[in-house]
């Protein structure tokens, strides 16, 4: 699904260059969970947003699902992106004027879906999330953890073979946290999509698959767990 070579990241920022990412080699098989864990500053934002295709490296190459993101120009990258890529983030990025229902519809109007149609598959997803009651109900009007359920369906509305997840439990309790890590892996084995997720936490990091250790933007270790988050609860 993923092949990384060579990936570095320079933010010319300031006087002092910060050097973000370092020669990262990775492969992540189509259908992987995988955690990124790190002390902050490692890299791992970095490394999500360059997969994700929101970020440009300095240096080295992205394949995903056999496209290489730097031979895309802007346009091509944001239609790549919109149709491959769900993201889900710290603090939900959900839009406050509208209801949960057009958030979740939001990535398919996008891309030309017309309202109708928008409408019943953003239930549909609504209802996998468990939040079909709150379809009409605005995000100051839900919980934290129910606000992330809809950011979750968002992400995965338009079926995108790749899920870029930063810090998704970060803003909630652990009860909530514990509840969105759970929705969130059984929907990756579900749906047979990639889950790349960035967190600080072991115990969240425990539910994937492998879990790449990052350190002063390099790869210190790579993690594989035999057990999955389901088949341990």
């Amino acid at each position: 699904m993923l092949e990384i070579r060579q990936l570095s990241k320079v933010y010319e920022a300031g006087e002092t260059p910060v050097q973000a990412l370092r020669e990262v080699d990775l492969t992540i098989e189509r259908g992987e969970f995988v955690a990124i864990v790190g002390p902050s500053g490692c890299g791992k934002t970095t490394l999500l947003q360059i997969c994700g295709g929101m970020e440009h490296p300095t240096a080295g190459s992205v394949l995903v699902g056999g496209t290489e993101l730097q031979r895309l120009d802007d346009r091509s990258l944001t239609r790549w992106r919109r149709r491959q890529v769900g993201f889900v983030f710290q603090f939900f990025n959900l839009l406050p004027t509208l209801v949960a229902w057009e958030n979740v519809a939001l990535p398919l109007l996008l891309d030309g879906v017309g309202s109708a149609s928008a409408r019943r598959v953003a239930d549909e997803m609504l209802n996998q999330v468990g939040l079909s009651h709150r379809a009409n109900h605005l995000p100051q009007q839900m919980s934290g953890g129910e606000m992330q359920r809809v950011a979750i369906a968002r992400a995965l509305v338009h079926q995108p073979a790749l899920i870029i997840a930063d810090e998704p439990t970060g803003n909630l309790d652990s009860a909530n946290g514990a509840r969105i890590l759970e929705l969130l892996s059984t929907l990756q084995k579900d749906l047979q999509v990639t889950l790349m997720l960035a967190t600080h936490a072991e115990e969240i990091a425990s539910a994937a698959e492998s879990v790449i250790h990052l350190r002063d933007g390099k790869v210190e270790r790579r993690d594989r767990h035999q057990d999955t988050f389901q088949s341990r609860h």
